[in-house]
């Protein structure tokens, strides 16, 4: 997929980091799509040596000129990042979090038996490295910004086979709404974005996760799955100057799928 020509350059002079393309099947590819269609300029991260491969190209049609490892369970390597953002733009204006990890033993049980250490890694990448990186970025924001992290509906309604990475999503939608009030008064605006079921890289960990895409098929009031360039069309409008004052929501992108019962 090459990068779609924007009739309106909306978001030219926007610079931001988005944390999260594994290959082009992820949501965080859809983002960066859409923003640097419409002008913003992109810094990527890929996991590990293993995943640089399938960034690598893609970071290429980006034109990014921020091209970095980043394992939030790697000591250092956030806070490299956003150095060289520092270094390298002096600023930044939108930050977009779009990974999530819980180990299979916490995430194929249930709630209520998980470990410790099971819980405390799904919430660290989840949720806390989206708090970590939203306080590097909050002082490069220096004319305001948006931040974004991506959720799923299984944040508020029990979904079969989402287990922890439920209560970890619920979090991660709390800390949005506190974050947007502490930042609001500096111009910055933060959300999360909630995409119905896709077929991510990511989503492959889910138990009968095919069933889930099929029942959401049919479901949606618009009888359709979400792309990742839906999501990503959506997120770039929330950065838009035009969406100065929207802050604190969880944006569904899911043709509908979570007013129906």
């Amino acid at each position: 997929m090459s990068i779609p020509k924007a009739k309106a350059p909306l978001l030219e002079g926007k610079k931001g980091l988005i944390v999260g393309i594994a290959n082009d099947q992820s949501i965080a590819w859809g983002c960066a799509r859409a923003f640097r269609a419409l002008g913003a300029e992109v810094a990527v991260t890929y996991l590990n040596e293993k995943a640089k491969r399938f960034v690598e190209p893609l970071a290429k049609e980006l034109d990014a000129p921020i091209f970095m490892p980043l394992d939030v369970n790697v000591e250092g390597q956030t806070e490299a990042v956003f150095d060289q953002i520092r270094t390298q733009w002096g600023r930044m204006d939108y930050l977009i979090h779009s990974i999530a990890f819980s180990p299979k033993g916490a995430l194929h049980g249930r709630v209520i038996d998980v470990s410790k250490d099971g819980f405390l890694a799904t919430m660290d990448v989840s949720c806390w490295s989206f708090l970590h990186m939203a306080h590097l970025a909050e002082p490069l924001m220096k004319n305001g910004g948006s931040m974004f992290a991506m959720t799923y509906y299984g944040s508020e309604r029990v979904v079969k086979n989402y287990n922890i990475m439920g209560v970890a999503k619920a979090a991660l939608e709390a800390s949005v709404r506190y974050l947007a009030a502490e930042l609001g008064p500096k111009g910055i605006r933060v959300h999360a974005i909630s995409p119905g079921p896709l077929a991510t890289r990511a989503a492959s960990g889910i138990p009968e996760f095919d069933a889930l895409l099929e029942k959401a098929k049919e479901k949606a009031p618009a009888r359709s799955l979400v792309s990742i360039d839906d999501v990503g069309v959506a997120t770039a409008f929330l950065a838009h100057d035009a969406a100065k004052l929207m802050t604190g929501q969880t944006l569904y992108v899911d043709g509908g799928y979570h007013i129906v019962d």
